[in-house]
């Protein structure tokens, strides 16, 4: 490492338990930038790459996993760190150019507009026209003064409600019995309905920033007595420092603070792999925090379309365990001709995996290493949806350096979009990533895996944001759902998209799904 750092340095980067090994790895990402990820197509119903469920198979595969979860713990991992800031991008950019009445601005912001003419459907705006009437001032005579910019201020600034910094988990989303309820309530209802214990418990983990611990543990408090004879195990975890990534600038250089100190910045949603990795749970359901619909949990009712689908994916999931651990227990015992070629259909064709060109011409010893190696890792059930133009990632057949193929969920800043090739096959993909997971983390012999071995570290990549009038880069770690899980078996089902309800602008809550 060039770069001579000092014994200050040194001492805060120990505090954050970043060795210098891990940060010279950094360094020669920075000079060596990440590889893009080579596509060689789509993963697609046609060509087998996303499984599509016949109507016939869904209540076999829900049954089958309602029967098989009483024998499991299962546990909903929620990544929930994260601020909303970009969920109120627009108002924020309205806010800074406008003070006090507003004249001719909707052609500018459009979407603001959207927003004010529909205040009133919102789930919060009791609290913001509370939050303001506390401060002597009355909402709907700022409304008719066009006084819009204030009414917004009061919304996300940090001294008001705070919505701009908050993270989604925190803001009130939906009502129910006329009382609004923060979007963590959704997932609360969702686990009750098909992550249920043996026991009767359901088992949920937030990823949580340390600045709204404390909010959180509040929130959750309240929310539990809601919920009659359940018992909900929540935990909470935050990202490991040990997983931030040094900012430096153009030419490489380390970047500091105002006050000398080294600036360092989280690893983005895949530095929560190690947060996984301690989680303990024979199936963990994985699901955005945005991504959630109303379930009043309150009233008695038949389990909505998200959670049916989550019961298949869960379904499909033991389903194919279970006959993966039963051929790697016959691994175990030498098997001969005839069921080695058995298993090694089963992986080729269920799982997906690659065989090796010369796999026929394999001794009996080395088809067994193969396969035993390749069956015995994490497996994911992931649901993909018919892609409807979202920004974000999808499920592809990737190609490695030995021209091997896998099932991979990649984002689009994985890919070399200078390529024409990639691009085309960027634009034939059918199906997008709603963020919908159910992950077996326990081998055959009920030990749990070691995540960590099974990512693949050349997935990250270079974010470039400006600070100033220069230029700041940082590293993001290997996504969570992406590089994070590159060498997990990997199955990929076709959901329909009443599981896809994201909340990524404040007025995707006007959606019908979200008014209803």
């Amino acid at each position: 490492m060039s770069y001579e750092f000092s014994a200050a340095d040194i001492e805060q980067m120990s505090a954050l338990g970043i060795s210098m090994d891990a940060l010279e790895i950094q360094f020669n990402n920075f000079r060596k930038k990440f590889p893009p990820v080579h596509l060689h197509s789509a993963a697609t119903v046609d060509n087998g790459g996303i499984l599509r469920v016949q109507d016939s198979d869904k209540r076999f595969f829900s049954t089958l996993f309602d029967e098989k979860r009483q024998r499991l713990s299962l546990l909903k991992f929620i990544p929930a760190s994260g601020a909303a800031s970009r969920m109120f991008k627009d108002l924020a950019e309205f806010s800074s150019v406008y003070f006090g009445v507003c004249y001719n601005w909707e052609k500018e912001f459009p979407s603001v507009k959207t927003f004010i003419d529909n205040l009133p459907k919102f789930a919060f705006y009791d609290e913001l026209s509370e939050t303001m009437g506390n401060n002597g001032l009355d909402i709907n005579d700022y409304l008719h003064r066009h006084d819009y910019a204030t009414i917004v201020n009061y919304l996300l600034g940090k001294k008001f409600m705070g919505y701009g910094s908050k993270p989604k988990a925190l803001l009130k989303f939906h009502k129910y019995g006329g009382v609004a309820y923060p979007a963590v309530i959704e997932h609360f209802t969702e686990g009750s309905r098909y992550a249920r214990n043996a026991d009767g418990s359901i088992n949920l983990h937030f990823t949580v920033s340390p600045e709204h611990r404390s909010e959180f543990e509040q929130t959750i408090a309240q929310l539990k007595p809601l919920y009659k004879d359940v018992t909900f195990n929540v935990t909470l975890s935050e990202q490991k420092h040990y997983t931030d990534t040094i900012a430096v600038d153009d030419y490489n250089n380390p970047l500091r603070d105002d006050d000398g100190r080294l600036i360092f910045r989280p690893g983005g949603h895949g530095a929560l792999l190690e947060n996984l990795n301690e989680c303990s749970a024979d199936v963990v359901f994985i699901k955005n925090i945005d991504n959630v619909t109303p379930d009043n949990p309150f009233e008695a009712t038949p389990d909505p379309e998200p959670v049916l689908w989550k019961k298949v994916l869960g379904g499909i999931l033991l389903s194919l365990q279970e006959k993966t651990f039963g051929f790697l227990k016959i691994l175990d015992t030498n098997p001969d001709d005839a069921i080695i070629s058995e298993i090694a259909a089963f992986a080729k064709d269920s799982l997906h995996i690659a065989l090796p060109e010369n796999f026929g011409s394999l001794s009996r010893s080395e088809k067994t290493a193969f396969l035993h190696s390749k069956l015995n890792r994490p497996m994911r059930v992931c649901g993909m949806v018919l892609n409807q133009g979202e920004p974000g990632g999808g499920p592809f057949w990737v190609e490695d350096a030995d021209g091997n193929l896998s099932l991979q969920i990649v984002e689009t800043n994985q890919i070399n979009r200078k390529d024409i090739s990639q691009e085309a096959v960027l634009q034939s993909a059918t199906h997008f990533n709603p963020v919908d997971l159910v992950c077996g983390l326990r081998d055959y012999k009920g030990r749990p895996f070691d995540l960590l071995k099974y990512r693949d570290p050349q997935t990250g990549f270079i974010t470039h944001k400006s600070q100033g009038s220069k230029t700041l880069k940082s590293q993001e770690l290997p996504g969570l759902w992406n590089g994070s899980m590159a060498y997990w078996t990997t199955v990929f089902v076709e959901a329909p998209l009443s599981t896809f309800n994201p909340v990524k602008t404040v007025n995707d809550l006007l959606r019908k799904e979200h008014l209803s």
